[in-house]
């Protein structure tokens, strides 16, 4: 018995560091550090290859990759909204009972 509360317990701490793992992914702290780092980068190189105006011409780079981290969740949800209706057909038609996906093997309605 205490081998299992041991095991939930490791379950829950696990669970408690995904999830918040997942906070800092969708975070706006983070978005914004990606920025500013990404800023930065592309500033330096673009002094050190004597880029006339690298600072202002870092702008356009960084600017994309905000939107770009930006509009990730709404592909995601596209994504797995056309995943999910693709694996229930393919379950459907793969469906090893009778009554699965409301349906009979000698009836495909």
């Amino acid at each position: 018995m205490q081998d299992l509360e041991h095991r939930i317990k490791k379950i829950e701490e696990r669970n408690a560091r995904v999830e918040l793992d997942k906070k800092w992914e969708t975070s706006w702290v983070r978005r914004i550090l990606l920025a500013v780092f990404t800023y930065l980068a592309i500033g330096f190189y673009l002094y050190a290859i004597e880029i006339p105006r690298p600072w202002i011409n870092a702008i356009v780079p960084t600017l994309g990759f905000i939107i770009s981290t930006l509009t990730m969740p709404l592909f995601k949800r596209i994504w797995f909204t056309y995943a999910w209706k693709r694996r229930r057909i393919y379950d459907c038609f793969n469906a090893l009972d009778e009554n699965d996906c409301g349906r009979t093997k000698n009836n495909t309605t």
